[in-house]
Formats: C-alpha cells, sequence, structure tokens
C-alpha cells in the first residue's frame, strides 16, 4: 500500500482518533488519559488543532492553537500524585511514531515524529522542574 505524507485537517484528525484509540487502551498510559478527559471529541478538535499548527505553521489556517499544554501536563502530573516518569514518555513516543508509520509517509510525517521527540522531552524536563517548585 502506498501511503502518501500528511497534507491536509483531516489527515491530521485521522491520525490524532487513530493514535489516542491506542493511548486510552494502552494500560501504563490509558488511565491518565482516561480518568482526566472528559470529553474526548472535544479534545481530539483541540489536538488536531495543536498539531496543525505544529505542522502547518506557514500556512494561513481557519484555526490556531492557543494554549499552554506544559501547564496542562503539570496538573495531571499533580493529580496523579506526581507518578508521570520517562516510561510514560517513551509508550507515549513509541505510539506516536508507530500510528505515523502505519498510516503516512513523507515529509511532513517525518517532522512530525521530531516534533513529538522534542515536546516529549521539553514536557518531561519540564515537568519535573514543576515539582521542584511546589
Amino acid at each position: 500500500m502506498n501511503k502518501s505524507d500528511i497534507n491536509t485537517r483531516e489527515d491530521i484528525f485521522l491520525l490524532v482518533s487513530n493514535f489516542y484509540k491506542k493511548v486510552r487502551k494502552e494500560e501504563t498510559l490509558g488511565p491518565f488519559f482516561n480518568e482526566t478527559i472528559t470529553d474526548w471529541e472535544a479534545h481530539l478538535e483541540h489536538l488536531t488543532t495543536f498539531w496543525e499548527t505544529s505542522l502547518f505553521m506557514t500556512r494561513k489556517l481557519e484555526k490556531k492553537y492557543r494554549g499552554n499544554p506544559l501547564e496542562a501536563h503539570v496538573r495531571v502530573d499533580k493529580k496523579f500524585n506526581h507518578t508521570i516518569d520517562n516510561l510514560h514518555f517513551g509508550i507515549w513516543l513509541n505510539l506516536w511514531y508507530q500510528t505515523l508509520d502505519e498510516m503516512f509517509e513523507g515529509e511532513i510525517a517525518d517532522n512530525a515524529k521530531r516534533r513529538a521527540r522534542k515536546m516529549g522531552t521539553f514536557m518531561y524536563m519540564n515537568i519535573f522542574a514543576a515539582r521542584g517548585k511546589e
């Protein structure tokens, strides 16, 4: 099967939706997401906008992401008694790569992998830094 690159918001929504189906079923990550997110439809739209803004930043977009993902992740870490660790980020990243590889190939798909790796590192480091400020 020939895979195409990520080219549209619809592609990103499909990627994000399939990825979070896996995350929700994953025994280590699932509880964090399933116990925190109450409106999955809205959350998937929000994440689609996040990734669309991140991957298509040079395009004129109908929706632009506005928010603070670090703040949200720090709150979740606190809610779960500071139990988020490198294992969670590793599983998250592996599932992201797996989903991308199953669905897409190309420059934007590769960029989605790089951005996720950088974002995961940033979140991981800053969640731990935030623990020291409490």
